[in-house]
């Protein structure tokens, strides 16, 4: 059977970034597969992100393929160095990629809290103990503009997180990024919801943690990101502000359902904050990376 590969006009473009698309159709014109792929900036030039996916029924007649040939150039094109995508651990497109020349380099392990199972009073007790030279702060939506320059400086948290094998490279966070970041949530409809940690010393920020909640207030939460800077780091500041992110989302949002968030397998230090606060493994993925 052959296929078409037409491109698509997708429209996530940005500052920060542009996203091309393709879709595969059979001589009738019924879709079969589409591939996706992201083309990065602001310190990942390098880098382009697929997410390739095709129907099942159309599996394994060369769909996946042709959509990868067609996103592998297009990165080469673009001067990219590299091509990362994630599959689920042992599934079709992650036994797809490895026979591509894709390489496995990081493995990201899965969490799920169910808010009605929280224990409250061990949760409580981690928000009230006391962690001397900091506070807690949070807000809704984007930074607040007295904090917004030390809010992007603790960005930098996030710059020697574990990525095992993968040519990840530095983001590059400014103002800008950060208050465009928050609006790209809330312009679909979400809410994004920051706690912090702040250095009562000078005011700045030593740590922060990001969540984000469906619009409708329901289903699943999505943490964002944790991070601590490392002149911070070994204060138990991490467990502190994601307890609060928590006891935050139960309060405000009594008919959500779960948090879900993903770590490194790697990331040690981070497996044990989310272990230690209820959060159990669901699946695990694999990104590879094509080097070209």
């Amino acid at each position: 059977m052959s296929f078409r590969i037409t491109p698509l006009t997708d429209p996530a473009h940005g500052p920060r970034g542009r996203r091309l698309a393709w879709l595969a159709s059979d001589a009738d014109s019924i879709p079969a597969g589409t591939a996706f792929l992201r083309l990065f900036d602001g310190g990942q030039e390098h880098l382009a992100e697929l997410d390739l996916r095709v129907h099942p029924a159309e599996r394994r007649k060369g769909v996946g393929s042709r959509l990868l040939d067609s996103a592998v150039a297009t990165a080469r094109d673009n001067a990219r160095r590299c091509v990362v995508a994630q599959a689920e651990a042992g599934s079709p497109g992650d036994h797809f990629l490895a026979a591509r020349g894709f390489r496995k380099v990081l493995a990201l392990r899965y969490t799920r809290l169910p808010l009605a199972d929280v224990d409250t009073a061990v949760l409580t007790e981690i928000i009230e103990r006391p962690h001397s030279g900091y506070r807690l702060m949070s807000w809704q939506g984007i930074v607040p503009d007295d904090l917004a320059e030390t809010f992007a400086a603790s960005r930098h948290a996030m710059d020697d997180m574990p990525m095992d094998d993968t040519d990840h490279g530095i983001v590059t966070w400014d103002v800008d990024r950060v208050r465009a970041a928050a609006k790209a949530v809330e312009q679909r409809g979400d809410h994004l919801h920051t706690v912090v940690a702040i250095d009562t010393s000078n005011g700045s920020i030593a740590g922060f943690t990001e969540l984000v909640i469906p619009g409708n207030g329901t289903g699943d939460g999505q943490h964002y990101g944790t991070g601590v800077l490392p002149g911070h780091r070994g204060h138990g500041l991490g467990r502190w502000m994601k307890a609060e992110s928590i006891r935050q989302a139960r309060r405000d949002y009594p008919d959500l359902s779960d948090l879900l968030t993903d770590t490194a397998d790697s990331n040690t230090h981070m497996r044990q904050v989310n272990d230690g606060l209820g959060y159990t493994p669901t699946h695990t993925t694999h990104q590879h990376q094509l080097d070209l």
